[in-house]
């Protein structure tokens, strides 16, 4: 018999989440169907995300609410309107074979209008996120008098993110025979005083102790030098070459120049943050989904409700302030019972805080080294023989290409074709890990790091090269983030049109209805050639060159460049360069693949003055 029948879920759902791959019920889906099923119990669940919570209260509502009947009988609250639309899907997958389950997600971003009309056409079960449902009640839209069942979903991330006041006025207007069901990861004490204060001797479940992190999760942390990181990070990525990863940030500009540079770098990777609008956030969640992104660089906050499959590692650009959060983040691998990575790239000083979340956790972190240039390239091209060893031959298409392969082969021998398969992508990253120096910082723990090694993101070009004449000219282009651009999609649209190399563009600057952009002096005849009858929904795009605000060195005294969100004033004067670092500064190319050449030098901070304004 199905597990789940024995559990108490009927055949016609049972069905329904066979054809969805439900083999067997995930443990706190195991423990917690038959306590709810009964109807009669408050229930607090603690289990990390990602261990199937969803199914755990889902499967138990469609089994206890009357559907003959068009009102409200369960509200589901959660943090984010991705977790809102996922919660909303999954329960509408559950029903499939079901008549008459209305289910409406109500979620900011989003037209109020359409939000109101479905729930004004009947249902049953909303599922929403607190300040658009407060939103709802507010205008009298809905009743929820005879609501039966209350879920709290992520009630640690509700919490965090300052919806205590709108759960308090969203749950005054449900009835006080209702039960509530309150889901969370950790238990921090504001969760403690929300189950004390809506619930009557609720059953509780653990999964797990509290406040640990999944079980499947490998905890790494790499010690470099705050100056490297940027170089630390790609680096750890090369070594992961199948990596399908969330790089999570402390700040949405921080998010933005990382994004950029991997963008220019030749990596597949965007932005999500709370500045993009709901058409820009789920063009980039589609692209990740899909696959087509290999790394989503996110604020905690934007990252919240999150839920893809099969992400293989959580980088922690900047640590998290809070244990919490740090759970949060790293359970966004190893769910539905698979392994995953969690790293944490740290310079020395903030080994504090790697005691304090192993602590929170009752976890041991491995600290790990930064590979050396070697390491990577035989990774890689270990890589490129299994790619090479696993495909799927398509035999009916290449069939009548292979006659004309095998003539241009035939005077090559088995090995010689191996070796110079192998070699097109080996060469490159032989040639950009060339003298690759060692970016592991030799600082033992509790020695005071160095002064200054604050500097961790990625510099941006912006035309200022070694206190010289910028080799970039600032363009003007008639769109910006009315179009839902943001920097990273303008890039792509400039060297989609262009054929240009996203390499050479230096800084990007979108505004609302029109943007800036810098690309080398050679390359501007080619760009404004590029978008020649060029059209954007209908209009033509216009380039011009800027008049203002233009990159080129200003006698005795300031240059302006983009750094992060603002600007940066640098005053002229030090062109001085020292050995042994890693050189951010982009004037041109780098070798194959989207990498960047190490020349073993870095521009010296000293005899620069920064203001940021």
């Amino acid at each position: 018999m199905n597990p789940f029948i024995q559990l108490g879920i009927r055949h016609d759902i049972v069905n329904a989440i066979s054809e969805l791959g439900f083999e067997n019920p995930t443990p706190i889906q195991e423990q917690s169907i038959p306590v709810l099923l009964t109807g009669s119990n408050d229930f607090v669940g603690l289990a990390q995300t990602g261990t199937g919570k969803t199914a755990a209260f889902g499967l138990p509502l469609l089994e206890l609410l009357d559907f003959e009947v068009n009102y409200p009988q369960a509200l589901v609250l959660c943090p984010t309107r991705e977790l809102c639309l996922q919660i909303t899907n999954d329960i509408k997958n559950y029903a499939k074979k079901m008549g008459n389950v209305n289910v409406v997600a109500v979620y900011g971003g989003a037209s109020i209008v359409d939000q109101l009309r479905q729930i004004k056409r009947g249902v049953q079960i909303v599922v929403a996120t607190p300040g658009r449902m407060l939103d709802i009640i507010n205008r009298k839209a809905i009743d929820f008098s005879q609501v039966k069942f209350v879920v709290l979903d992520e009630a640690d991330e509700m919490l965090n993110m300052g919806f205590q006041e709108d759960i308090d006025s969203i749950l005054s207007t449900t009835p006080d025979t209702k039960k509530t069901w309150l889901f969370s990861a950790t238990m921090p004490s504001e969760v403690r005083r929300i189950a004390k204060k809506y619930m009557n001797e609720p059953f509780e479940l653990t999964m797990g102790e509290k406040n640990t992190g999944n079980v499947n999760i490998e905890h790494e942390y790499y010690i470099v030098r705050a100056r490297d990181k940027y170089a630390a990070f790609k680096r750890i990525v090369d070594f992961n070459p199948d990596i399908f990863g969330i790089v999570f940030c402390r700040t949405k500009i921080e998010t933005q120049d990382i994004a950029e540079a991997l963008i220019k770098d030749g990596y597949n990777a965007d932005s999500l943050h709370g500045d993009l609008s709901q058409q820009q956030r789920d063009k980039v969640m589609k692209r990740y989904r899909d696959r087509s992104l290999q790394l989503l660089i996110a604020t905690d906050v934007a990252a919240r409700g999150i839920d893809v499959n099969d992400v293989t590692h959580v980088i922690n650009y900047s640590l998290p302030d809070e244990v919490e959060n740090y759970t949060h983040r790293s359970g966004r691998t190893a769910r539905a019972g698979k392994t995953g990575v969690s790293i944490s790239i740290i310079n020395a000083k903030e080994l504090g805080k790697i005691r304090q979340i192993e602590r929170g956790l009752g976890k041991r972190f491995v600290k790990a080294e930064i590979p050396t240039g070697f390491d990577v390239c035989e990774k890689q091209l270990f890589s490129i023989v299994h790619k090479v060893h696993s495909v799927v031959v398509n035999e009916q298409q290449i069939e009548q290409y292979i006659p004309r392969i095998m003539e241009e082969f035939k005077d090559m021998s088995k090995e010689e074709f191996i070796k110079r398969f192998a070699s097109i992508e080996f060469n490159s990253f032989l040639e950009y890990y060339k003298n690759a120096p060692d970016l592991n910082a030799p600082i033992e723990e509790g020695r005071r790091p160095e002064r200054g090694d604050d500097r961790s993101a990625p510099r941006q070009s912006g035309g200022v090269s070694g206190g010289g004449k910028s080799e970039y000219t600032r363009l003007f282009i008639n769109l910006g983030s009315v179009d839902e651009f943001n920097r990273g999609d303008l890039l792509g649209y400039i060297c989609n049109n262009t054929k240009i190399s996203g390499r050479t563009v230096g800084k990007i600057d979108v505004k609302g209805v029109y943007s800036f952009f810098e690309v080398q002096h050679d390359d501007v005849e080619k760009v404004t050639n590029g978008f020649k009858d060029i059209e954007f929904k209908g209009r033509p795009v216009r380039i011009e060159i800027s008049g203002e605000g233009t990159s080129e060195k200003r006698e005795g005294g300031y240059q302006r460049r983009e750094g992060g969100g603002g600007y940066n004033r640098e005053r002229s004067g030090s062109g001085e360069k020292r050995e042994g670092g890693f050189n951010r500064e982009r004037a041109g190319g780098a070798a194959g693949g989207g990498f960047r050449d190490f020349s073993g030098k870095r521009r010296e901070d000293r005899g620069e003055r920064r203001r940021r304004f």
